[in-house]
């Protein structure tokens, strides 16, 4: 610290007023905010791998030549393990779209805004700041090559496929990991791969005149996304990073919104280089997607089972749901809705092991056992009450314990009445529609339904009937983590609009999603007046 002090008294002259520990960050470097007398502050870095902050330092220059958003680099000590940068505010993108994140998903159309907003400057970064940049001083080596896939892919064997104690041909799978490598890299690739790209990694930058209004006006509809921690940066594939932002388990971005998050990546690359068919991008994005998550699971695997920190042995469910998603995808020829073109795995044996992984009892009670952790309730095989002296014996009703929740979720029209319900049980929450805009009002959507592109984008353009459902999803969180808790066999949900066909169909279909994605349970969709019906399996 007093050399990073002295570092800062030769720069500016004087030494600091007030020094900040922030938070660490994945790596071996400890970050301070050292705050000037006339209240400019910088951000100073220690660290204790010098080629590591080399690499740091050389990419931040460079791409400051190019005008790139990123922090730029002050000074930094002769032996370059401290280093002074701009100070970028204390505004993430991970903490900026939090909402949507712990709401399971469901973002709001500014967290989305943003997300399209960081995801369209990518390119930017990755093939403007690929020209010129020599690559020789990238750490710790200067290219996306096939020993750094199979690298990477024994990380997973290692540390987490043999953790989990599943049987395994090590030859046969060893031949599929060769095959995946030489086909993650058979295409040149002459792009600036992030490595690290992360909602974590992107700060929200406000105009300099709203910052200089002061931090708490400061807001996030003309922020701009800068980047940070890109020394692990080298040559490779721009898919890479694309895999690693939108497929990252925790974020739980929806299908659709990772297709559209796609399309505005793959026409802002366009502007700064030739970009193959969309046909031919999926295919390979589907690949990174595959191998990334494979990444992930090894690094989790290290984390938690080996070094013992909950937050990754936290990390995992998502993860292997994940996998799940990407296994159902190519069972169905397709990574994901952003094709209808085949994109398959030439990889039997490894999908196989993949498969069996997925079905292993242990990881669907890590799941329901974070599920609950993260919604306040905790697992019993008894009364789920606490008791107290004073309450006497408990009772219980006769419904507890009886196995696995179906959730049934209907759309329909006042005019023809509520769905009944045939479980017998009650008839749980009806929900009325008709508070929110009416696409129905309107000729371009009336031979539409809520299952409609055009009519869902009108919906959430308004944005009635996404403040609606998010108070929806609070009641409907709730009440289903307490049914499994119990053991209730069946919850019901409808939703009522004038007609069955617009707002009460796309609510109804969002919810079922919604649950479907967050507690895995099995969901029955009946949007009765379309005559549309839907079964969403439970995952096992």
């Amino acid at each position: 610290m007093k050399q990073l002090i002295a570092l800062y008294k030769k720069w500016s002259g004087a030494e600091p007023l007030s020094v900040e520990t922030l938070p660490g960050a994945g790596s071996n470097r400890s970050y301070y905010r050292l705050v000037g007398s006339d209240g400019h502050s910088v951000v100073g870095v220690v660290g204790t791998s010098r080629d590591e902050n080399h690499a740091f330092i050389y990419l931040s220059h460079h791409f400051a030549k190019r005008r790139l958003p990123v922090p730029e680099v002050l000074a930094a000590s002769t032996d370059e393990l401290r280093y002074l940068q701009t100070d970028l505010g204390r505004l993430s993108l991970f903490d900026a779209i939090r909402g949507g994140r712990e709401a399971g998903g469901r973002y709001t159309l500014k967290e989305q805004e943003l997300l399209k907003r960081t995801i369209r400057e990518l390119p930017n970064i990755q093939i403007r700041g690929a020209r010129g940049l020599d690559f020789s001083q990238c750490y710790p080596q200067p290219q996306f090559d096939a020993d750094s896939v199979l690298f990477d892919l024994n990380y997973f064997k290692y540390c987490f496929l043999k953790a989990t104690e599943i049987d395994f041909h090590e030859l046969k799978l060893e031949a599929d990991f060769r095959l995946m490598a030489k086909d993650l890299t058979e295409e040149a690739a002459d792009a600036f791969l992030y490595r690290d790209f992360q909602a974590r990694n992107v700060m929200l930058v406000p105009p300099a005149e709203t910052a200089a209004a002061g931090e708490a006006s400061v807001s996030t509809d003309k922020a701009t996304p800068f980047f940070i921690d890109f020394q692990g940066g080298r040559r490779g594939p721009y898919y890479y990073d694309l895999a690693s932002f939108l497929w990252q388990a925790s974020a739980r971005y929806s299908h659709k919104l990772r297709r559209e998050l796609v399309y505005e990546y793959y026409h802002a690359l366009k502007q700064y280089t030739e970009v193959p068919s969309p046909h031919h991008f999926v295919n390979r994005l589907s690949l990174f997607v595959l191998f990334r998550t494979l990444q992930v699971l090894g690094a989790y695997g290290f984390r938690g089972y080996f070094e013992r920190k909950q937050h990754f042995i936290h990390s995992i469910p998502p993860a292997i749901q994940n996998l799940r998603e990407i296994l159902s995808y190519a069972d169905d020829n397709r990574i994901s809705d952003l094709s209808s073109q085949p994109s398959v795995f030439p990889y039997p044996y490894l999908m196989s092991v993949l498969r069996r992984l997925t079905e292993l009892p242990q990881y669907q009670q890590i799941e329901q056992a974070a599920l609950n952790r993260s919604d306040g309730y905790k697992i019993t095989d008894n009364n789920p009450y606490k008791a107290h002296p004073k309450d006497g014996p408990a009772t219980f009703s006769k419904y507890d314990g009886k196995g696995p929740l179906v959730v049934r979720v209907f759309s329909f029209s006042y005019r023809k009445g509520i769905p009944e319900d045939e479980s017998g049980n009650g008839g749980g929450y009806v929900f009325d529609c008709r508070s929110t805009h009416n696409p129905g009002r309107y000729e371009p959507y009336k031979q539409l339904t809520g299952l409609d592109e055009p009519v869902v984008r009108f919906l959430e353009d308004d944005g009635e009937i996404l403040t609606f459902l998010d108070s929806v999803y609070k009641l409907a969180d709730a009440h289903v983590a307490r049914y499994i808790q119990r053991g209730f066999t069946s919850l019901m949900f409808s939703f009522g609009c004038t007609g069955g066909q617009h707002r009460s169909v796309y609510s109804a279909q969002h919810l079922a999603e919604h649950i479907h994605e967050k507690f895995g349970v099995e969901v029955r969709v009946c949007h009765r007046e379309q005559d549309i019906h839907q079964v969403m399996s439970a995952v096992r």
